[in-house]
């Protein structure tokens, strides 16, 4: 639907729809204090793009697996 919310667990690259499965957990020391991070969501083909695109800028992060948890 146009215009509608994600799906939870979409991946955050522009433009891509599909199921992410890996967490990047960042953060700006510029900007952000040590116990403020910003999380993005990755499916398997942008992980690497996103995970580089901050890795670039200095920005800390780590990388993990999106746990699934069955309700």
């Amino acid at each position: 639907m146009l215009g509608g919310a994600p799906e939870a667990l979409t991946c955050s690259r522009a433009g891509c729809a599909d199921r992410a499965g890996w967490r990047i957990d960042w953060r700006n020391p510029r900007i952000h204090t040590g116990d403020r991070s910003k999380t993005w969501l990755a499916c398997d083909e942008h992980v690497d793009y996103l995970r580089e695109f901050l890795a670039a800028r200095e920005f800390p992060l780590t990388v993990s697996a999106v746990a699934e948890v069955d309700a």
